[in-house]
């Protein structure tokens, strides 16, 4: 009976150590894209932004050069256009928090997925206020920006393909001051928490 209560404990014990250091390595992995991505990656991708006609039009793009741009920018990624939680709500929370952001001194607010551009102007155009808001999409199609990032998602399981982890990241003069990462759920992407970092 000793022997199987320590088992047990023994047991219980090493799979938590396994949990906690799998957690622990997952946060080191990001604090270390952080530090080493101190300037924002390069990348080419495809820019979904208003034009003058109050259409959308494409723009192939470094995106590194074009955050670089900016005295201040915020850049969130999703998972994928159209599913859900990124079309209910964080999505949308960028559009009603974008003169918000703006009186802080953000210049320019980018929504990035590893999705094609066609799919991304359609998610646009099915967002309510997303055009009038500003907001400019990115494209990753081929997940280069992403993979610069470190930020890779394996969501084959879900047949999905290799998509991007949710994030939001304050960028200032190109260089990335504050990434926040979302492995489950977007509270810390969210742009209630990124309105409060600035």
């Amino acid at each position: 009976m000793r022997i199987l209560c320590g088992l047990s404990i023994y047991f219980t014990f090493a799979a938590t150590s396994l949990a906690l250091s799998k957690t622990l390595r997952r946060s080191f992995s990001f604090q270390r894209s952080l530090s080493m991505l101190s300037a924002v990656p390069s990348a080419n991708v495809d820019l979904i932004s208003k034009n003058s006609d109050s259409a959308y039009e494409f723009s192939g793009v470094d995106l590194g050069a074009v955050l670089k741009s900016h005295k201040k920018a915020i850049l969130f990624a999703v998972p994928g256009a159209f599913t859900p939680t990124c079309s209910a709500k964080h999505l949308p929370g960028f559009v009603q928090n974008v003169e918000n952001l703006k009186s802080k001194g953000v210049e320019a607010v980018y929504c990035l997925s590893v999705n094609d551009k066609y799919v991304m102007r359609a998610w646009a155009e099915a967002t309510e206020g997303c055009k009038d808001s500003g907001i400019i999409l990115v494209a990753d199609g081929n997940g280069d920006f992403t993979k610069a990032m470190g930020l890779s998602k394996d969501a084959t399981g879900s047949k999905m393909g290799i998509r991007c982890t949710r994030f939001a990241a304050i960028i200032e003069e190109g260089n990335i001051s504050s990434l926040q990462v979302d492995e489950q759920g977007f509270e810390k992407s969210s742009a209630e928490n990124i309105l409060s970092l600035l």
